[in-house]
């Protein structure tokens, strides 16, 4: 008899807790900004910027310092948080995607969404896409189970990009209502366009107004919710309670309210008591769009920004939540990167990856849950925009070998010896000293394991998705 009661306590504790949202998996949330600047938190050093959202998150959880990109821009970016993989190995290198091409993420590729979907979770993706605008390449064939979002970047119109207006940033930015009358940005869900042009002065409200009503509606199930936010990337917008005319605080207003929305998410994370079994992980896709001046963000401490193999371009501000789990205002300096992401939600989950394809993140789950131990990561491979290979990071020294272009004047002449560099990042962050001089043999030997590295991924990279002609 009392055999019986204490297993009908424990059927009814597990009940409880299965009604309280206390899944054994744990549940995991992405939210990624859009050219969004390493100095551009308040917890990463921004005195302009208020950020009280992500900075609680921060103070809650763990500050991820050495936090790298794969790519300096938008599309080869995003397809290596996904996937795992250098953007090279995948054939999503070569620049951004625009609404004329026919090319996309191959959905034979083994993503975030997809290794969480195998093992039963609930899968959304809610944002900026911009990994193939085809039905064959939209997030439900790449394992989310739903989608709302723009197909690319939001200065970019169905369907061809043409038409764009040729207004300054600051005239823009005045008139609100160009969202609309200026641009030819589609909406889209699942596979269909709902709303040509979006008004992007509300698409990041309503992004996150869909996480909200996803995470309550799987509250009692394991979720993934993937928020690719369009913003702050040109042109800017925002809702009309979070407005300031001023051209010159319009990158603020954008973030602040980035920052509320997420604070919004949170409170219905905590509120659902889905605290203690939920990840949720806040960063870039990569540096700030510094031309755009105050329509762009700040890399801080770090040189150039967007575009740039520079720190400025691929190192990112990152916030990692997880109460109970990740302990509580700590910060990891190692160097961390979107394509540890798939293998260490792997590692967090207690699941396998496929075996049939190499990826290049590592399980980085001991960082999340640690504040000791070494490192799974001694080097990192740099990238341009265009997935030209230009540099290496190995422990605290960086090369970089920047190719120059052909004399114009001239196309017969051979192009010019590349340019070499090599920081110290622990000393110079900024990469202000150039030490290939000081230390010619160990550039040598960097170059060497590069382009080493860089063979591999080459030799046996896998095709992206292609339209048929």
């Amino acid at each position: 008899m009392l055999r019986t009661r204490l297993a009908v306590l424990l059927l009814l504790t597990a009940c409880c807790a299965i009604s309280r949202g206390e899944s054994t998996k744990p549940n995991f949330v992405i939210i990624f900004a859009d050219d969004q600047g390493y100095g551009d938190l308040g917890c990463f050093g921004s005195t302009k910027i208020r950020t009280p959202n992500i900075d609680q998150m921060a103070t809650e959880g763990r500050r991820f310092t050495n936090f790298m990109v794969a790519s300096p821009v938008c599309t080869p970016s995003r397809a290596a948080l996904l996937t795992g993989c250098y953007p090279k190995r995948i054939g999503m290198h070569q620049h951004v995607l625009f609404p004329a091409s026919t090319r996309g993420l191959n959905p034979t590729e083994h993503t975030i969404a997809d290794q969480l979907k195998s093992l039963g979770y609930a899968t959304a993706c809610f944002g900026k896409w911009h990994l193939g605008h085809h039905p064959e390449t939209l997030p439900r064939q790449n394992g989310f189970d739903t989608y709302l979002g723009i197909p690319y970047s939001n200065d970019m119109n169905h369907p061809d990009n043409k038409g764009k207006p040729r207004i300054p940033s600051d005239d823009l930015w005045r008139d609100q209502a160009s969202a609309v009358t200026q641009w030819n940005t589609p909406l889209i869900e699942n596979e269909k366009i709902v709303e040509l042009p979006v008004d992007q002065r509300t698409v990041t409200r309503r992004y996150t107004d869909r996480a909200i009503n996803f995470i309550k509606q799987h509250k009692e199930e394991a979720f993934f919710v993937y928020l690719p936010h369009s913003m702050p990337h040109i042109p800017l917008y925002v809702p009309e309670d979070a407005y300031d005319p001023d051209p010159a605080n319009a990158y603020t207003c954008v973030i602040e309210h980035i920052d509320a929305e997420v604070g919004r998410l949170m409170n219905t994370i905590r509120e659902l008591d889905l605290s203690d079994n939920t990840y949720v992980i806040y960063t870039s896709d990569n540096g700030p769009w510094l031309r755009f001046k105050n329509h762009g963000g700040s890399a801080g401490p770090l040189r150039d920004g967007k575009g740039t193999t520079f720190e400025g371009g691929q190192r990112v501000p990152c916030v990692m939540w997880g109460p109970g789990r990740i302990p509580a205002g700590t910060e990891c300096d190692d160097v961390v990167a979107t394509i540890d992401m798939l293998p260490t939600i792997a590692a967090l989950t207690n699941s396998k990856l496929p075996a049939d394809r190499k990826i290049d993140g590592m399980d980085m789950s001991h960082k999340l849950l640690d504040t000791d131990g070494d490192s799974n990561r001694d080097e990192y491979l740099y990238y341009s925009s265009q997935g030209q290979i230009e540099g290496l990071r190995q422990g605290k020294w960086k090369l970089l070998v920047k190719a120059k272009g052909r004399n114009r004047n001239n196309k017969k002449a051979q192009p010019a010896k590349p340019t070499i560099h090599l920081f110290d990042l622990v000393a110079d962050a900024g990469e202000k000293n150039d030490l290939s001089q000081d230390h010619s043999d160990l550039a040598s030997q960097l170059a060497a394991r590069m382009k080493e590295l860089d063979a591999e991924i080459t030799e046996n990279a896998r095709k992206a998705w292609f339209k048929k002609p």
